[in-house]
């Protein structure tokens, strides 16, 4: 027979009878909105590697999002594999950013979207960069790029609440 005892520590809750010992929403019911992420920046494909490069150390962005001639979205450049590519003599500093972006996969069967917004919980957030070294928060139409996010984004805001 199983029983309910009561746990004074207030880093756990006891669940039903029966039920694992959990800690609490880390995140206490917060949304992307909460994290207060500067705004991202975009880049055309066409932008110099030497520019992408210089605007992301000036931004501190580990990740640009690439946009096409239509302003749509195309992909992304990690900074950090551009740089090891231009000191590799891969790329050059004159090459545009397109040779380098990784391009999204648009297939909504095999890599359908996540859609995550200023609402959405930072619990699903977490979930979701669990398998993505980053996300990008757009407006609810999936128009614009409001944000990107990432693991450490998340840990900043734990570790700036406390808990």
């Amino acid at each position: 027979m199983a029983t309910s005892t009561e746990n004074t520590n207030s880093s756990f809750r006891a669940l039903p009878s029966d039920g694992p010992v959990l800690l609490p929403d880390k995140f206490r019911g917060a949304v992307v909105e909460d994290l207060q992420l500067p705004p991202a920046f975009s880049l055309p494909k066409s932008e110099l590697i030497a520019r992408a490069i210089e605007l992301a150390y000036d931004r501190d962005f580990s990740h640009i999002p690439v946009l096409g001639k239509h302003r749509n979205l195309l992909g992304y450049i990690e900074v950090a594999t551009l740089k090891k590519k231009w000191e590799a003599g891969e790329v050059t500093p004159t090459d545009t950013i397109a040779s380098c972006m990784t391009k999204f996969n648009r297939s909504p069967t095999t890599n359908p979207y996540t859609i995550i917004t200023p609402d959405t919980p930072l619990a699903e957030l977490e979930s979701f960069l669990r398998n993505h070294i980053f996300a990008l928060i757009t407006d609810y139409e999936r128009k614009f790029v409001l944000g990107v996010a990432t693991s450490q984004d998340l840990e900043a805001f734990v570790s700036r609440r406390g808990i």
